[in-house]
This record gives C-alpha cells, sequence and structure tokens, in this order.
C-alpha cells in the first residue's frame, strides 16, 4: 500500500514538474524574442506580448511600492504547501491529484519569477470585440484549468459526500 501510494505521488509530481518546465522554457522564450510592450498578432483574437506583473491576478496591487512582492511570495508558497499535503492524500484519485498537480506546477512557476526577477512574465493576451482579457502566462492557465477541474469534481460528489466530508469509495485496489 506504501509503496502504491509513493509511485502515486511521484506521478503527480512529475506532472507539476512538467508545468514548470513548459511554462519556464516559454517565459525564456518570449523575453528573448520580444521587448515590453511588443505585439505579435496570431490571429484576430490572440496575441504574444511581453509584460510583467508585480501584483497578483489582474494585476492585483501591481503598484503597491514593492512590499507585495514578498507578500504574494508567502502566500504562494504557504498555498503550494498546503497543495503537497493534498495531492499526497490524493494521489489515488487521478482526477483530483491531476487537478492539484496543475495548480502545484503553475503556482511554483509563477513563485521561480517572482523569487528570480521579483514580477512575473506574462504574454498570452485574448481579446474580442475590442476588449482584451489581461496577459497571463502558461502557469496561469495551469492554475486555471486545474481549479475548474477541482470545481468539476466537486460539483460531481454527491450532497451527502460533501455534507459528512466523506471521499467517495476508490475504484482501484489498495
Amino acid at each position: 500500500m506504501r509503496e502504491a501510494v509513493g509511485g502515486r505521488w511521484v506521478r503527480w509530481l512529475a506532472v507539476s514538474a512538467v508545468v514548470i518546465v513548459l511554462d519556464l522554457v516559454s517565459k525564456a522564450w518570449i523575453v528573448h524574442a520580444l521587448q515590453p510592450g511588443d505585439m505579435v498578432v496570431l490571429a484576430p483574437w490572440f496575441n504574444l506580448v511581453l509584460a510583467y506583473n508585480e501584483g497578483a491576478a489582474f494585476s492585483f496591487l501591481a503598484n503597491a511600492g514593492g512590499w507585495q512582492r514578498w507578500f504574494f511570495l508567502a502566500i504562494s508558497l504557504a498555498i503550494s504547501a498546503a497543495i503537497l499535503v493534498m495531492l499526497r492524500r490524493q494521489a489515488a484519485r487521478p482526477f483530483t491529484a491531476f487537478a492539484l498537480a496543475l495548480v502545484l506546477g503553475g503556482a511554483l512557476g509563477n513563485v521561480y519569477d517572482r523569487v528570480t526577477l521579483g514580477r512575473v512574465v506574462d504574454f498570452i493576451q485574448l481579446h474580442a470585440g475590442g476588449y482584451y482579457w489581461p496577459a497571463f502566462n502558461v502557469a496561469d492557465s495551469a492554475i486555471s484549468a486545474g481549479v475548474v477541474l477541482l470545481l468539476l469534481e466537486s460539483l460531481g460528489r454527491s450532497r451527502a459526500e460533501r455534507a459528512l466530508g466523506h471521499e467517495p469509495p476508490s475504484k482501484e485496489k489498495a
């Protein structure tokens, strides 16, 4: 039993590592290819841009004077630690573990930027009808996808299971 959980644990950490690598490689490429403010139009609704975000999602607190770097770093590390605990506990539940691994990988990809650059590199820009979504990156995409998967999983659990805090029985044999 212990080895099976350990094997599942490593598999989900590998998913997080893949997200981190994809995020860091894509950010390094965009920083090399573009200057801040440059824009490459790839489709009528999709651009590549180089933007730096010193705040949180949607540039929240971006102009707060510098303290936010350490604040968001501390929050990201605390959340990552909590996700590691949850991931270890949920390693036998593939859907949940995959979602948690995506969130963990995305969080750590952005943590790397905050530690090394003091800000996060964003470069994906979506827009329609003159309205622009704030630029984001691969890490942000992984976090968003993971959260959506966790919400879907939560909605799929029965009301009784949620009320009692019970998990449905695993289909895998221990």
